[in-house]
């Protein structure tokens, strides 16, 4: 996902959060993932909606392979964190300032380091290879 053309995949998120009764607080990315801070409502499961926008967005992408000629899919697996309200400024500023932050700290490192410190047993290099 390049820099260039980001901005009109995370308008296509946008519109099918908004359109799937969901609050899109913040989305951005880097060539190789994407972080959103997004409130479902209670009618709509984590794994039916990451479905569906995966599938949906993938179809999208791939209409459009002259914008994202290096799309393979997405991987497999996603990972999903909650945070308290109190966190959703913090969360929407690591969101925003995420390019700069990943320029410094490699992004499996860093989701590895919260999964060991979190005791969670599966590992961040599983939702990678997973395609």
């Amino acid at each position: 996902i390049t820099e260039a053309h980001e901005k009109e995949l995370y308008n296509y998120i946008w519109g099918f959060a908004r359109n799937n009764g969901c609050v899109l607080h913040r989305i951005g990315g880097m060539p190789d993932h994407l972080h959103m801070l997004i409130q479902l409502p209670t009618t709509v499961a984590l794994d039916d909606f990451m479905r569906e926008l995966k599938s949906s967005s993938f179809n999208w992408m791939r209409g459009l392979c002259e914008i994202f000629p290096l799309f393979g899919g997405w991987a497999r697996a996603y990972c999903a964190v909650t945070c308290s309200y109190e966190a959703k400024d913090a969360v929407a500023r690591y969101i925003s300032e995420q390019k700069a932050h990943h320029a410094k700290v490699d992004f499996i490192a860093e989701l590895r380091d919260i999964f060991n410190s979190n005791d969670i047993e599966n590992t961040p290099d599983n939702f990678i290879a997973e395609r």
